[in-house]
């Protein structure tokens, strides 16, 4: 009989479903520990920067944590996280304070416990709610960069006390997109991540430099703005083609991570059109490069031609290098949109499906003939106002000083006990 036991034991121990039952204690203890490490009470900040997302969009977050960690001479901030996997992630990168509140309730206690003026949100988060229930708190929306894709514009923008946009083009688009919004939410303060000094990620070449930087498919259909699966290894293999030039493919992220058929194949058709013309190339510095990871606002300073699809990335390149050429695609094949839609558009080539037959030609015409130099400099005005490289970190800090000192001021004629903000914990 104790034979029968011990082996049903042993057999329900060695099964899967003991086993993922085993690794799911064994991991909520860490993350118990894991909470109980960064439960705050250490904490003295007046800015809160609050992110509840995993690991996949942590990007959002990174990207803002140079321009935080400059803030944080002057207003302390602390890093409040919702996922493990994010703090974790965040330990990797900054010293900054860091909290992590998994459920509603610590985290509305910790908020009550402390003095914090101001909350920043790099995204639209579904939880960012549960923290916008906490009126004490000015509450900023920053968003994780300037681009004219349609969910840079989303109706959850009148939670926020304020939201933080770089230019006119971002008021514009605001004007167009949302009914009954009142504008003097907006702020104007530019992209203060642009002006980080960041260490080169690109080798200097004495050949010309032209990096491929498509964005990825969006999660639907009207945020897909992905040039990789329809022209992406034309444009790659018309790069390839050119003289005295090496080809940078450096796209979005989460493009290695497609689930559609149609992005895999043409990712990995990128990737061995590259790999079968550095065959022939001895020299390191001469050849072609495939950087799936990486700061691409690192490399831009050795880029001397960018093609890239309606995202920051466009952006970002024009507001650091706007005397450099730059071609954007139009997977929808209408430019008369893409103009409206997409001020940038007006002054750069596009590669559409009438176009991407002539990219070889259209490269080549741009590396020795830019006429669109001086209409550059103008949308750059227009997406991120007036001002040299350190303007944008100016009026950051600016707006946050002028927030909290009004919001300092005002808290004396109210009393906060409780909170009227709703739980969604699983």
């Amino acid at each position: 009989m104790k034979n029968l036991v011990r082996k049903a034991a042993l057999a329900a121990i060695r099964s899967t479903a003991w086993k993922q039952t085993s690794r799911w204690i064994r991991g909520t203890e860490r993350w118990n520990q894991l909470e109980d490490d960064y439960d705050g009470s250490y904490v003295k900040a007046e800015v809160v920067v609050y992110f509840g997302d995993r690991v996949p969009k942590f990007y959002q977050l990174s990207q803002w944590i140079p321009v935080l960690e400059e803030l944080h001479r002057t207003h302390r901030v602390v890093l409040v996280l919702r996922k493990p996997s994010a703090l974790l992630q965040a330990r990797e990168i900054t010293r900054l304070p860091m909290v992590l509140k998994r459920r509603f309730d610590p985290l509305h206690t910790f908020y009550h416990a402390n003095d914090f003026k101001l909350a920043l949100y790099v995204n639209n988060g579904m939880s960012n709610f549960q923290s916008l229930g906490f009126a004490p708190m000015v509450h900023v929306h920053v968003n994780h960069g300037e681009s004219d894709k349609l969910s840079m514009v989303s109706n959850q923008a009148k939670s926020y006390d304020k939201v933080f946009v770089a230019g006119d083009a971002a008021i514009n688009r605001y004007r167009k997109s949302l009914v009954d919004f009142d504008e003097s939410a907006l702020v104007k303060i530019g992209r203060p991540q642009l002006d980080i000094d960041r260490a080169p990620e690109l080798g200097a070449s004495t050949v010309r430099t032209i990096m491929y930087a498509p964005t990825w498919e969006g999660e639907n259909d009207a945020n897909n703005y992905t040039s990789v699966d329809l022209f992406g290894p034309q444009i790659v293999e018309a790069a390839l083609g050119l003289d005295d030039t090496r080809v940078i493919y450096k796209p979005h992220p989460r493009v290695a991570a497609s689930n559609e058929t149609a992005m895999a194949e043409a990712n990995a058709r990128i990737i061995e059109l590259i790999e079968r013309a550095n065959e022939s190339i001895t020299d390191e510095s001469l050849q072609h490069q495939i950087l799936m990871e990486g700061d691409i606002l690192a490399m831009f300073d050795a880029v001397d031609l960018l093609v890239t699809d309606i995202s920051s990335v466009g952006l970002d390149y024009l507001y650091m290098r706007p005397e450099k050429p730059l071609v954007l695609t139009d997977r929808r094949d209408d430019t008369a949109k893409l103009n409206d839609e997409a001020p940038v558009s007006r002054a750069t080539p596009i590669i559409d499906g009438s176009t991407v037959g002539r990219t070889d030609a259209l490269l080549r015409d741009l590396l020795t003939n830019d006429k669109s130099a001086e209409a550059r400099q103008e949308l750059r005005r227009h997406y991120f106002g007036e001002g040299k490289k350190g303007t944008s970190t100016k009026l950051f800090a600016e707006a946050i000083s002028t927030l909290i000192a009004n919001r300092t001021s005002d808290m004396s004629k109210y009393h906060f006990e409780s909170t009227n903000a709703e739980a969604s914990d699983e």
